[in-house]
């Protein structure tokens, strides 16, 4: 017989069978059950040694039976598994003291390390589960993080974790990819959420203002200085010199707010340039949260992308939805501006869309209004790629010698051909033939540049 007792609580039985097996070649003894019942009833007569159990049993919800559990068996560690994949479900599975919160579908073998890991881990303590106003409060502060995505996972696995702390975050990533929405999360769902969350951006204000703003003047106290609650710098890597220092001392001293920062810049490298304080950088980066940008999570893009045009109808909009040829154009692109620039994109469509249907050449229309704006600001597609010329090829051009055979215009043409087949391969989801109609191409040159490219090993 096994040493360790697994409870396995799944209404799905193709997954709770799934799971079994893989636990009992493990080397654990399995209880499975869909019902919340028998869970309850082996946890209170003082069976196994772990929990493994779905957020939803039919249709009771584990949340409201952990407390009582809980309750009688402290030790007991609890694992919880979820198809919703919210920022909710994971603060939830934090607040109720689970060991872990595992989204599905998940690597069977992460699960047996989870169990492995819980069963050494100490017990932990019971804590209160996120109330009616909390998940309202999130809402209200913005959009909340939207995402099922692996990526998103992560994020929120993070900030359950951070929550009910009062370590310093600093929380990374490009321009639009959410940080400050990661940063009130952490504080409506956390501890702090009674306190005031201040915001101040760095990158918008003068430096005499950030100092004031910051620090205080003529008697009044500044940022640093108010109890409870969380202090947001954002793009704390423009914070100016004397002001790095002067965080640095107030850091010393401890401030009486819980510190979140963010930027989009790399902290570590600014060290190595002597443009950002070490001291400073090392007091921030105890917790790092990295943001993903939107091109790392494009599964995330329908729901996010419906989630603006709710969000565009509670301003006073029409109801409007996407097709599927529109949704397929949104995810194709590479979104340089994150979930703003979707979100931007989302808003112009539901006021200017003369239908209730949102088309692929009404997205289209946009992106290519879009592209223009940037195309009369930065000078034009071949201004751009003259510059990008001056950068990478002007040296060759100027070392080479006229005895050897130059191999710079190949390399030219097929630095621009790999990107632009690989992205009509991306909107088409690598239907070649539907690639070269698009391109203009024969098919046949098509399929012999994609091997002459290596784009076939990619």
């Amino acid at each position: 017989m096994a040493d360790k007792t697994v409870l396995l609580a799944e209404d799905d039985a193709s997954i709770r069978l799934i799971v079994n097996q893989t636990l009992v070649a493990a080397g654990y003894e399995v209880r499975a059950t869909s019902s919340p019942e028998a869970l309850e009833r082996w946890v209170r007569n003082g069976e196994g040694d772990v929990v493994v159990t779905d957020v939803y049993l039919g249709d009771a919800s584990i949340f409201d039976l952990l407390p009582s559990m809980r309750l009688s068996r402290p030790e007991l560690p609890f694992i919880v598994m979820s198809g919703q994949n919210t920022i909710l479900t994971a603060a939830n599975a934090a607040q109720h003291g689970a060991f872990d919160y595992l989204p599905k579908p998940f690597d069977i073998d992460a699960l047996t390390s989870l169990v492995q890991r819980a069963l050494k881990a100490p017990p932990k303590s019971s804590v209160r589960a996120i109330n009616p106003e909390s998940q309202k409060a999130i809402s209200d502060a913005g959009l909340p993080l939207i995402g099922r995505s692996d990526a998103m996972q992560e994020v929120y696995r993070i900030i359950a974790k951070v929550m009910n702390t009062d370590l310093t975050v600093l929380i990374e990533g490009e321009s639009g990819t959410g940080k400050e929405l990661a940063a009130r999360a952490i504080h409506q769902l956390g501890s702090a959420k009674d306190g005031k969350f201040v915001a101040l951006d760095l990158a918008a204000l003068p430096a005499a203002e950030i100092n004031r703003q910051l620090f205080g003047a003529n008697g009044e106290p500044g940022a640093v200085h108010q109890t409870g609650g969380t202090l947001y710098l954002d793009e704390i890597g423009d914070l100016p010199a004397e002001a790095q220092t002067q965080l640095v001392k107030f850091l010393r001293d401890a401030t009486g707010a819980r510190l979140i920062a963010s930027t989009r810049r790399n902290l570590g490298r600014m060290v190595e340039e002597g443009a950002f304080r070490e001291d400073l950088y090392y007091r921030l980066n105890v917790v790092r949260l990295a943001m993903p940008p939107l091109r790392l999570r494009k599964e995330d893009i329908p729901e996010l992308a419906r989630a603006f045009l709710i969000r565009a109808q509670r301003q006073g909009l029409s109801a409007k939805n996407f097709d599927k040829s529109a949704i397929d154009l949104i995810m194709a692109y590479d979104w340089p501006g994150n979930v703003r620039e979707l979100e931007n994109l989302v808003l112009r469509l539901a006021v200017l869309s003369p239908d209730d249907t949102i088309t692929l050449r009404d997205v289209e229309r946009e992106l290519r209004a879009g592209a223009s704006e940037q195309k009369g600001a930065s000078g034009g597609f071949e201004k751009d790629i003259e510059t990008l010329l001056h950068r990478h090829i002007m040296g060759d051009l100027i070392s080479s010698r006229e005895d050897e055979e130059s191999t710079v215009y190949s390399r030219v043409i097929d630095q621009v051909e790999r990107p632009l087949i690989r992205l009509a391969l991306s909107v088409t989801a690598g239907n070649k033939v539907k690639a070269a109609q698009l391109l203009g191409m024969n098919r046949n040159t098509l399929r012999a540049k994609i091997n002459a490219l290596g784009i076939a090993e990619e």
